[in-house]
């Protein structure tokens, strides 16, 4: 636990300082702004269904922006050298993948909260309450999460930076677009995919109508899981290559 501490840390703390991270921040929250503006408030509406459409833009904020914070974690340690320090000392693979991760989703988390005044200004003028909008606010760490891990994964994949971007790129266009692709195929092959969805299935049913379902919550957490053990044993083959 103390070298995920001391790992976290350093790299919360490069996060912070980082101009890289805080205008991945900054284009997230306009294009949140814009998006909100756009969608949720033109016209008239309910205060459910602009709330609705406030996540789903959210929802692509947070996969994007979980792309960028995650996509250059490894490689860029491999650029850099630095990764040979960290395989020489006495710190687990696990230990870097998960002192990585935690530091990433904290700023995530920083960059999500930046944002809560927009459902606020919903609540001013129409009617939602705290635990619709927490519940969706939870949906978008986890989706956030699931992200995370992916381009964490990808980022053990490839030495360079932009090559491990497009795979985590590719992944998670495949993920978000499995329940379109699943549409068009017979059982049981359709239900399988359906369920793997990242996106369709389990935040716009659930999450981003204020639903919490924990089937749902136990499929982010599973994918945030599997792609976090994906980058730990990706980081042990290339310890002994």
């Amino acid at each position: 636990m103390r070298a995920i501490s001391i790992i976290y840390r350093r790299e919360l703390g490069a996060y912070l300082r980082s101009p890289f991270a805080w205008v991945i921040a900054a284009l997230c929250l306009l294009v949140d702004g814009f998006m909100f503006q756009a969608m949720a408030m033109s016209g008239e509406q309910l205060s459910a269904t602009v709330l609705e459409k406030f996540f789903y833009g959210s929802s692509g904020v947070a996969i994007g922006a979980g792309l960028l914070l995650s996509f250059r974690l490894i490689s860029e340690e491999r650029q850099t050298h630095s990764l040979v320090l960290l395989n020489t000392s006495p710190v687990r693979d696990t230990e870097i993948i998960l002192g990585k991760f935690f530091a990433a989703l904290t700023f995530l988390i920083i960059l999500l909260a930046l944002s809560f005044y927009m459902p606020l200004l919903i609540k001013v003028n129409g009617k939602i309450s705290f635990g619709q909008v927490m519940v969706g606010y939870v949906g978008l760490v986890l989706l956030g999460s699931a992200s995370l891990a992916i381009g964490l994964f990808a980022s053990t994949l490839a030495r360079n930076q932009l090559v491990a971007g497009v795979v985590a790129l590719v992944i998670l266009i495949i993920m978000v677009f499995l329940f379109p692709l699943a549409k068009r195929l017979d059982s049981p092959v359709r239900e399988v995919l359906q369920e793997l969805d990242l996106w369709w299935i389990h935040f716009q049913t659930g999450f981003m109508r204020g639903v919490l379902n924990l089937k749902d919550v136990i499929y982010y957490v599973a994918v945030t899981y599997f792609f976090l053990l994906l980058g730990v044993k990706t980081l042990e083959a290339k310890r002994w290559q």
